[in-house]
């Protein structure tokens, strides 16, 4: 006969076994209460174990641990999440359509109304209209705006707009993408946003004019065509400053880097919280994005040559900010007049007051 054990080991085991089992008990106490209302529930209704799944949820099952510190490992359902889950849709749709209905709004406008000119001709005296450090700060945050626009329109719409359409391969390459080249590109916008906004606030507190010109607003609708006049920056694009870059900017900075850099413990709960508030504030951002993109390229020629190059005509300044133009005229505006402008600077400006 073989032996599986030697005899000497039997006591050995059975003494391991009983302690084992007068230790479990008391390492891991039984909830009574838990333990008959979960055997009345198998009775009246089989198969529901809610009383147990409360208790997950809840976080007070004394069987629910983990190796893993930290905050929340200990949590293995969390209620939030299917709050946030289910929030997520509609913030988006109502995101979508303000976004369509900004698009709908630009093109009426334009089909109405046309690119807004000048009427005087050009008298080929060049203003410099913004410095070098200037134009370069804009065009990083503008350029970093719309890379984060399309790449978070097509996290958040993708799946509904994308993924019927190309299918899963391609969405799921192009999905990868976005969200990488979303995550790179953030940091380029919270470094140079700061940046913009010192440079420009200075021009965009309220000033005399301002009120006039939003009781007309800015003469876009007036028979006459002309616009009234305003200081270096209008009142409507004092308030695209003040809400995009300042307000909304922050706001998306804020809910971004807790996102972006989950080590610094920040729970799941807060992380979604930030995730509907930067969704939300991103909708709104492109929202007021595509009225000032559409103002600055094809809705007032000469506006993207002028934030291009640096300078503009004489006479587009006279006409869209008359009273920055006589403070320049006068010498007391920081900008001036330039001679020693390149010809091909000069051919660039006078072709953006025709096209």
């Amino acid at each position: 006969m073989i032996r599986l054990f030697p005899c000497k080991r039997v006591p050995t085991l059975l003494a391991m076994m009983l302690a084992l089992v007068l230790v479990a008990p008391a390492a891991y106490p039984a909830d009574d209460n838990g333990a008959k209302e979960q055997a009345q529930r198998q009775l009246s209704q089989p198969g529901n174990n809610a009383p147990m799944w409360r208790d997950v949820r809840e976080g007070v099952n004394p069987y629910q641990t983990t190796q893993v510190r930290g905050v929340e490992t200990n949590v293995l359902v969390q209620p939030s999440g299917q709050s946030w889950r289910q929030l997520r849709p509609p913030v988006a749709a109502a995101g979508g359509s303000l976004i369509a209905a900004a698009l709908l709004s630009m093109l009426a406008f334009y089909w109405w109304r046309g690119p807004i000119g000048v009427h005087d001709p050009a008298t080929g005296k060049l203003i410099k209209r913004f410095s070098d450090a200037e134009r370069f700060t804009h065009w990083t945050v503008a350029i970093s705006v719309c890379v984060l626009g399309i790449t978070g329109m097509i996290i958040s719409f993708g799946k509904y707009m994308l993924l019927p359409v190309i299918g899963y391969t391609l969405f799921s390459w192009i999905a990868i993408f976005a969200k990488n080249l979303h995550n790179f590109v953030a940091p380029v916008f919270f470094c140079a946003l700061p940046v913009m906004v010192v440079l420009f606030i200075r021009d965009n507190f309220p000033e005399r004019g301002d009120l006039k010109w939003l009781l007309s607003f800015g003469g876009l609708f007036s028979k006459r065509g002309r616009e009234t006049p305003s200081g270096r920056f209008n009142f409507g694009e004092k308030v695209l400053f003040w809400w995009m870059a300042c307000i909304l900017g922050a706001v998306l900075c804020a809910s971004g880097a807790v996102m972006l850099f989950p080590n610094f413990e920040q729970g799941r709960e807060l992380m979604q919280s930030a995730n509907i508030v930067h969704v939300s504030c991103a909708m709104v951002m492109i929202f007021l994005a595509a009225f000032h993109i559409y103002i600055g390229t094809i809705g007032t020629r000469g506006a993207y040559q002028g934030m291009r190059t640096g300078y503009v005509d004489e006479t587009w300044a006279k006409e869209h900010h008359e009273l920055w133009y006589e403070a320049v005229k006068a010498g007391k505006a920081r900008e001036h007049f330039a001679d020693d402008v390149p010809q091909e600077v000069r051919a660039q400006v006078e072709q953006g007051l025709k096209t």
